[in-house]
């Protein structure tokens, strides 16, 4: 009896996985189906990175944080930058349409690299670069390592001091070398768009999603398996990344304009914006009041004035 009980949960657990598997595809064929490329690629040493180009006029380059896609990116701010910029909406390697670099979490500066080179490769050889949040980071590291390709530097919201609080429970899980192999598949399987989209409500805060956002960012981009995989590795790994820069900020010899609103619950400004104004020379620090993380959307004017600073001291306007 005991045998055949075995030999059931056997099967039983078998079917289930080849469930969650096929569910897992069918939400990722769905995603994909729903929200194709919006741009062009670019190889880079092999790796395929997803670009939107928009616009004339001087290079800028648009990095997204955590979690996100060239969408981030393309549904406010873009538009009121194309007039007079040639902007390049980059996926970071491993998210949107960007292939992964590696299987351990590309860091800071292996991103930094690529998506330089393949700014490079499109004639953007010192670009303008803006980067938000997590993006804040591989924007500052592109300017520490690869000061010859950059002109000017806009850390929004930027991850960019170090912090005490642990890696929260979901990265904890989705970036372990075996829980997460086992956790992600369910998670794309059984998770919804629309669960998605109300924990966005929370990384607005205490501004509103705006109206379409949800829509048109495509939840299901960021469920995907692989997706989810490469982000919470580069989650988990940032930390550490970060302390080992801000020693060097201080080398940043390139105009910058930092943006961070002052309500940010996120990156708070006091411990991020707020020091590396101090750390980098010659930076400018614009505090947004009542704004929280994603300034893109919701104070995407006051961002694109920060960039216009940046360029005419930079000597691109």
């Amino acid at each position: 009896m005991a045998i055949k009980l075995l030999i059931y949960l056997v099967i039983l657990l078998a079917l289930f996985a080849a469930l969650t598997l096929y569910l897992a595809k069918r939400h990722e064929r769905r995603a994909e189906a729903s929200h194709p490329p919006e741009g062009q690629f670019v190889t880079i040493d092999g790796h395929r990175v997803h670009v939107v180009v928009r616009g004339s006029g001087p290079d800028l380059v648009l990095i997204h944080g955590a979690s996100g896609s060239t969408r981030d990116m393309t549904f406010e701010l873009v538009g009121h930058l194309e007039d007079r910029y040639r902007v390049l909406v980059f996926d970071r390697p491993g998210l949107g349409y960007t292939d992964r670099i590696n299987s351990t979490g590309a860091t800071i500066t292996q991103q930094a690299d690529l998506l330089s080179r393949a700014a490079a490769e499109l004639g953007a050889k010192a670009p303008i670069v803006m980067g938000q949040s997590y993006g804040g980071a591989v924007a500052l590291a592109w300017a520490v390592h690869y000061p010859e390709r950059i002109s000017a530097l806009v850390p929004l919201a930027a991850a960019s001091g170090t912090w005490e609080t642990g890696l929260d429970a979901f990265y904890r899980v989705t970036s372990h070398p075996w829980l997460g192999p086992l956790a992600i598949p369910l998670i794309t399987a059984y998770v919804s768009d629309d669960y998605v989209a109300g924990v966005m409500e929370g990384i607005f805060t205490p501004q509103a999603v705006p109206e379409g956002y949800s829509a048109y960012f495509g939840p299901g981009l960021t469920l995907r398996r692989k997706t989810l995989r490469a982000n919470a590795l580069q989650r988990a790994n940032l930390l550490d990344e970060i302390a080992a820069l801000v020693p060097r900020y201080g080398e940043i010899e390139v105009p910058t304009e930092i943006v961070h609103g002052d309500s940010d619950p996120t990156v708070p400004a006091w411990n991020h914006a707020e020091r590396l104004v101090a750390r980098i020379p010659g930076a400018t620090l614009t505090l947004l009041p009542g704004i929280g993380h994603m300034p893109q959307h919701v104070a995407a004017p006051e961002v694109a004035a920060a960039i216009d600073r940046a360029a005419a001291r930079a000597g691109l306007h």
